[in-house]
C-alpha cells in the first residue's frame, strides 16, 4: 500500500513484511527508515543484515538470507540499501519471490534513490506494494517546508514566529539536512521555548561581521557610505538575500505605521514602545520620519517587490543591485534606475 510520510508512524502499529522508503531527501529517507527499524526492534526483529547493492552486489545473498533460519531463533530485519532506485533484472526477480513468500521471521526495509516512472508500473515494484508499505519522499517547498520546520522545532520545545520560520526556510534552500542542524544550533544557543526572529536572524546569518541590523541602522542614518560596505560584506559573506529583503520590508512597514500613528495624534513615546523602538533606535527611526514621506516608503516597498520577484526567478536583473537601489531610497539618496 503506498504511505504518505506522516502516515508513517500510525501504519507501524501493526508491522507489515516489506517496507520501500524512496526519495533524494535522505535526511527524511533515514528518519523514516530509522522509525521502521526501531518499530521491528520493539516487535523483537533482534537482527540485522545489511546489504548494499552497489558494482557487482550479488543478489543471491539476499535470498540466501531471506530463506536461512536462525538457530536462536530470532526475527530479523533485512536493511537493503538501492541507492540507484531500480533493482535490475536479478534484483527484481529477488524481490519479487520474497513478497510472493515472505518469511515470517523477516522484515525487509529497502531504502532507494528517486523512482522512475516506469518502475512503479514493474512487477516487483507492484508485488511490494500488494504485501507491503510504499513511501515516497519529495523535496519540500512553500507552505509544506514551513510546517516541516515548525513541527521540527517543536520537537526541540522550541516556537518560532512565522517571519523566523520564513528566513530558516530560505537559508537552507529545501536542504533538511542543514534545516535540522539550524534548528539543533538554536536548541543548543537558547534552549527550549521562544526563539525571536532577531535570534534566528543571529544563527542563520553564521555571526556575520556585517549583518542586517548593521545595515539598517545604516539606511536609517542615511549613511551612504557605510551602506555600501555593509550590503557589500553581507553578499561576500554568502547572507541570503531574501534575509535582507524581510529586515528592508519590515523596516518599511514599521515606519508607514509610526507615520499613520503619529499623524493621528498619538503620543509619540507610546507609538515607539508600542512599536519595540528602545533605546539608539529612537533618534534613528525619528530621523528616517523627517527624511522620508509616504510616498517615499510606499515607492521602496513597490522596489521590495520587485527584489521578490527576481528571488524568485519572475523577473529579470540582479536581486543585490535592487537591494542597494532600496537601501539607497531609505537614505533619500540618488538612485541610478527610474522603474521597479
Amino acid at each position: 500500500m503506498r504511505l504518505k510520510p506522516e502516515q508513517l508512524p500510525a501504519a507501524l502499529q501493526k508491522l507489515l513484511p516489506v517496507y520501500f522508503i524512496s526519495g533524494d531527501e535522505p535526511l527524511q529517507v533515514g528518519e523514516m527508515a530509522d522509525a521502521v527499524r526501531n518499530a521491528a526492534r520493539q516487535a523483537g526483529f533482534g537482527t540485522r543484515e545489511i546489504f548494499s547493492v552497489e558494482t557487482g552486489f550479488e543478489w543471491n545473498q539476499l535470498a540466501v538470507s531471506a530463506d536461512s533460519f536462525s538457530i536462536f531463533a530470532d526475527k530479523k530485519i533485512i536493511d537493503l540499501r538501492l541507492p540507484s532506485g531500480t533493482p535490475g533484472t536479478d534484483g527484481a526477480k529477488v524481490l519479487t519471490d520474497f513478497c510472493e513468500r515472505p518469511p515470517d521471521d523477516t522484515l525487509l526495509l529497502v531504502t532507494a534513490g528517486k523512482l522512475a516512472a516506469t518502475s512503479l508500473k514493474a512487477r516487483w515494484f507492484q508485488a511490494i506494494d500488494k504485501v507491503g508499505a510504499v513511501i515516497q519522499v519529495w523535496p519540500l517547498e512553500g507552505q509544506d517546508l514551513i510546517r516541516w520546520l515548525q513541527q521540527r522545532m517543536q520537537q526541540r520545545g522550541l516556537h518560532a514566529e512565522t517571519d523566523g520560520l520564513r528566513i530558516l526556510a530560505s537559508r537552507i534552500e529545501g536542504n533538511l539536512l542543514a534545516a535540522a542542524q539550524e534548528v539543533e544550533k538554536l536548541y543548543v544557543l537558547y534552549g527550549a521555548g521562544n526563539v525571536s526572529t532577531r535570534q534566528i536572524l543571529d544563527v542563520v546569518a553564521d555571526s556575520s561581521r556585517y549583518d542586517v541590523f548593521k545595515l539598517m541602522d545604516s539606511v536609517l542614518s542615511a549613511k551612504v557610505s557605510r551602506i555600501f560596505k555593509v550590503l557589500s560584506g553581507l553578499q561576500a559573506e554568502g547572507v541570503a538575500a531574501p534575509i535582507v529583503l524581510w529586515a528592508l520590508t519590515r523596516e518599511a512597514r514599521a515606519l508607514i505605521k509610526i507615520k499613520q500613528a503619529l499623524s493621528l495624534g498619538q503620543n509619540k513615546e507610546s507609538v515607539f514602545k508600542n512599536n519595540q523602538i528602545w533605546d539608539k533606535r529612537r533618534q534613528l527611526v525619528s530621523d528616517a520620519l523627517a527624511r522620508l514621506n509616504d510616498g517615499d516608503l510606499n515607492a521602496i516597498l513597490i522596489w521590495a517587490a520587485k527584489a521578490d520577484r527576481q528571488i524568485k526567478g519572475q523577473q529579470a536583473g540582479e536581486v543585490w543591485e535592487t537591494l542597494l537601489e532600496i537601501c539607497l531610497m531609505f537614505a533619500s539618496a540618488q538612485f541610478t534606475a527610474k522603474t521597479a
